[in-house]
């Protein structure tokens, strides 16, 4: 049967299934290598009960955060620190925005914060959509 993820808290959640019913699963029920699924997914579960098991993931929600528009920031205003404030991680935006406007002042800093964009870049396009969302948009991971 499919439905839609209600709420994951990372241990314990609520899918919607087509049927109108509404069931609880946990992070183990989840099949492959996945352990998150945000909120408004589409899977696919057999219900078993109140209870969905051997779910499987088949579009992930990753809500208006967007790996790619991150990239795109990253390359082209990274040293801005304006993908961290898209992500937002405000404070690493700060930090960047200092380092890329008044740090060029004494030259290391500017060039340091345009390194760290570009490897970001790169690292936002290898990572999966689910890893992405997990570590930056879900997680609190501000820095690669």
């Amino acid at each position: 049967m499919r439905g839609k993820v209600l709420s994951f808290n990372g241990s314990t959640g609520l899918i919607s299934g087509d049927d109108g019913k509404r069931y609880t699963f946990s992070v183990s029920d989840l099949m492959g290598d996945t352990v998150y699924v945000p909120a408004g997914s589409t899977i696919d579960f057999e219900p078993a009960g109140d209870t969905a098991v051997s779910i499987y993931v088949i579009a992930t929600a990753i809500g208006e955060k967007n790996k790619w528009i991150a990239a795109i920031l990253a390359f082209f205003f990274g040293a801005l620190g304006v993908h961290k404030f898209y992500l937002g991680k405000n404070t690493a935006g700060i930090i960047m925005l200092l380092c890329g406007t008044i740090g060029w002042v004494l030259i290391v800093p500017g060039v340091l914060v345009c390194f760290i964009a570009f490897i970001e870049t790169i690292i936002y396009l290898v990572k999966t959509d689910q890893s992405f969302y997990e570590d930056y948009v879900a997680g609190d991971k501000s820095w690669f």
